[in-house]
C-alpha cells in the first residue's frame, strides 16, 4: 500500500482518466469513479502502474452516490482529490426535458460541492491536502444551446474562488481550477451536440495535455489553470467582452446543425 491516496470521479475516460493515469504514474493508490461500467477497465490500466486501485461505479449526481463513493475509500485518508465528474446538455434550453437539466445540475453542481465538503472539512482539520477541481472556461460565457451547463461551470469556478478563500489559513491545503476549453472527450456525444460547430471541430484539446496542464498546476498548489494558449486568450477577452456578444459568438458554436452551415 502506497502512502498517498487520491480519489479521481468521472475517470472512466478523459480528463479524469488521463489524470488517474498521471497520479497512479505518482505513486498515488486510488479510488475511481465513474458513473459506467467502464471505470472497472480503466481500474486495470491504473494498476499497471503497481499502486492499489478500487473501482466503483456511482451515480455522483446523487447524494447517496457520493456516499458510496466515500464509504469504498474505507476511511483512509484523502491526500489528493480531482473533482472531475461532469455533465453536459445541448440544445435550447426550452427544449430540454426538466430530467435532463436537473442531472446536469445535480452532477454539475450538488454531487460535487457534497463531496469537496466532505472531503475538504477532513483535510483543513489536519492541515494538509490538495484539490483539483474541473471548471471551464464555459464559465466565463453565456452558453447559448449549452446554457445549464454553462451556467453550472460559471457556479463551479466561482465556487472554487470562494472557498479558496474560506480555508486560506490551512495553508496546507490548495485548491486548484482547472479550466480548459472544448476537449476531444465523449463529452459531445453524450451531450448531443456532435452536429455542432464545437462539437465536430478538429481543433479540441488533447485530454492528455490538460491533465497534464491541471497536475503541474495542482502539484504547485496553484489556484487557477486555463489549459491551452487559445483558451488563455478566449477567458481573457471573456472578461471584457459584452455579455451579449459572447452569448452570439456560442450561439455560432453550440447551435444545433451549425456544423453542417
Amino acid at each position: 500500500m502506497a502512502n498517498k491516496f487520491a480519489i479521481v470521479t468521472g475517470a472512466s475516460t478523459g480528463i479524469g482518466f488521463e489524470l488517474a493515469s498521471i497520479a497512479a504514474e505518482n505513486g498515488y493508490d486510488l479510488l475511481v469513479v465513474a458513473d459506467e461500467p467502464l471505470i472497472d477497465a480503466a481500474a486495470a490500466d491504473f494498476r499497471s502502474h503497481g499502486v492499489e486501485v478500487t473501482s466503483i461505479e456511482a451515480d455522483l449526481a446523487t447524494l447517496e452516490g457520493v456516499d458510496r463513493l466515500l464509504a469504498a475509500g474505507g476511511g483512509r485518508q484523502v491526500d489528493l482529490l480531482c473533482a472531475n465528474a461532469g455533465r453536459g446538455l445541448g440544445h435550447g434550453f426550452l427544449e430540454q426535458d426538466v430530467a435532463d437539466w436537473r442531472r446536469v445540475i445535480d452532477t454539475n453542481v450538488t454531487g460535487t460541492i457534497y463531496l469537496l465538503q466532505k472531503v475538504l472539512k477532513d483535510m483543513v482539520a489536519r492541515d494538509g491536502g490538495k484539490v483539483l477541481i474541473t471548471g471551464s472556461i464555459a464559465g466565463f460565457i453565456p452558453g447559448s444551446f449549452q446554457a445549464v451547463y454553462n451556467g453550472t461551470k460559471a457556479f463551479i469556478d466561482s465556487f472554487a474562488d470562494a472557498i479558496r478563500n474560506e480555508i486560506k489559513e490551512a495553508k496546507g491545503v490548495t485548491v486548484t481550477t482547472l479550466m480548459p476549453g472544448p476537449v476531444e472527450t465523449e463529452f459531445f456525444d453524450r451531450a448531443d451536440m456532435l452536429d455542432t460547430n464545437v462539437g465536430a471541430s478538429d481543433s479540441k484539446s488533447d485530454p492528455a495535455d490538460v491533465a497534464r496542464d491541471g497536475w503541474e498546476a495542482l502539484m504547485k498548489g496553484e489556484a487557477h489553470i486555463v489549459s491551452g494558449w487559445k483558451n488563455k486568450v478566449q477567458a481573457t477577452l471573456a472578461h471584457v467582452t459584452p455579455a451579449s456578444v459572447l452569448a452570439e459568438q456560442h450561439r455560432h458554436m453550440a447551435e444545433p446543425g451549425s456544423a453542417k452551415k
